[in-house]
């Protein structure tokens, strides 16, 4: 396997596609979304038996044609379409908001894409359309796999996700206490996973985002200063406007290396207000946003630009379950309405039968809230007392106190001599 290849059987750049083609075989290998027609590769004298291109550009029908008559399988892109129908790696900040800096909110990728999904039918497309939804989405999966296989690989933390309402205006208390609890996680080595809308989940990433700027939250609350001036989501340009100059100002310091694939969004990077510290090279995204799992059906939202890696979706039944798989280190729910509480519950039924493996804490940020207002504590709790694998009500915790959920949610995911270390210093 060559070193820059987290997945073996894949290739997913032109790089690897060179260092593959130095060895004369693609043989049974799978070559993922590749512009093959533009500078095209010489073909001709490789082993293609068995190989799979899947979303790749040809220079012709003929190129095309002449590697299934050698062996290979061919599936290409639809003509047309203004997203790849199988990306080879997830989207970054800069790729959502590509043509922005040029034609504001609607010229940007995101919104082109979000617009050319309402115009084929929304949640209910028509075959092709369909067909090729999926197999995009379809690419992410396995963009997502091979992210979360080299988080753990890397020896990587727990992987949390954090829960709440999309309408949780900017500057607001709840934003502010979901953006020092995704600081505080991904400054204990935690990978925060939010579903990529605004409010809190914009928060949250913007935590992560900020985890290693300073050592007391400082930038991190001048950057929630600062975004307040847009608040709303449903004001698009300057919305995202702000979220993009926050970006560039809080930024890499210039001439540190990004993570690959990791760009900045259009404009360049400026210094940071504070010097980052180095980080473990193949972990150190999580510490520059962590991971959002977005989806075009919601896409009259902005697109929260401050997760480094972001998985993003056209089906919302998919990747409302993605996140919850993933997420088995526990769950933060701040407050929120229908969406959050469907999601308490979606991942209350993972727990209850285990469907994904042992789950770790739910913690309900907002005593008031969450007992009062929507009390879902009371119907979790004697609905996990009667778990089939024995009493989880103990995962449960209701909280105001940000660095109580964090601590909880630390500690749960340490390893077990850690634990005990735990248990028994004075």
């Amino acid at each position: 396997m060559h070193a820059y290849d987290g997945s073996p059987d894949e290739v997913e750049s032109r790089e690897e596609l060179a260092a593959h083609l130095a060895e004369g075989s693609l043989a049974g290998l799978t070559v993922q979304g590749l512009r093959l027609d533009e500078d095209p590769p010489d073909l001709s004298g490789v082993d293609v038996t068995d190989t799979l291109f899947v979303g790749c550009h040809f220079p012709s029908r003929e190129a095309e044609a002449e590697l299934v008559r050698r062996g290979a399988y061919v599936l290409p892109p639809f003509q047309d379409m203004p997203y790849p129908i199988h990306p080879a790696r997830l989207y970054t900040p800069h790729d959502l908001a590509a043509g922005f800096a040029e034609h504001g909110f609607e010229g940007m990728y995101d919104t082109i894409v979000y617009r050319h999904f309402l115009a084929h039918g929304g949640a209910l497309p028509s075959i092709r359309e369909a067909l090729s939804q999926r197999m995009h989405d379809h690419g992410i999966d396995d963009g997502l796999q091979d992210t979360i296989a080299d988080w753990a690989g890397a020896d990587g933390g727990p992987v949390i996700g954090i829960m709440g309402g999309h309408a949780q205006p900017r500057g607001s208390a709840g934003y502010e206490l979901a953006a020092l609890i995704g600081y505080g996680l991904a400054r204990a080595g935690c990978l925060v996973v939010t579903g990529g809308g605004p409010g809190v989940m914009e928060a949250a990433n913007l935590g992560a985002f900020l985890a290693d700027a300073d050592d007391d939250a400082g930038a991190l609350k001048e950057a929630i200063a600062e975004l307040a001036g847009a608040p709303d989501f449903t004001d698009h340009d300057p919305y995202t406007a702000l979220a993009l100059s926050v970006r560039r100002r809080f930024a890499l310091p210039t001439g540190e290396e990004l993570p690959a694939g990791q760009d900045e969004p259009a404009g360049g990077a400026e210094p940071a207000m504070a010097p980052r510290r180095p980080g473990s090279g193949a972990t150190d995204w999580a510490r520059r946003g962590g991971l959002s799992v977005p989806t075009w059906l919601y896409g009259h939202e902005p697109a929260n630009l401050f997760a480094a890696r972001i998985a993003k979706y056209f089906s919302n039944a998919i990747r409302e379950d993605t996140i919850l798989r993933l997420a088995r280190g526990g769950i933060v729910f701040a407050p929120g309405r229908a969406g959050t509480v469907q999601e308490v519950f979606q991942a209350a039924t993972k727990t209850f039968y285990a469907t994904d493996g042992a789950s770790g804490p739910f913690i309900f940020l907002g005593k008031r809230f969450w007992t009062e207002e929507l009390p879902v504590e009371s119907l979790l709790r004697p609905l996990f007392s009667a778990a089939p694998d024995g009493d989880l009500s103990r995962l449960l915790c209701v909280t105001d106190d940000p660095a109580q959920a964090v601590e909880l949610l630390v500690a749960w995911g340490a390893p077990p001599h850690a634990k005990e270390e735990q248990r028994t210093t004075p």
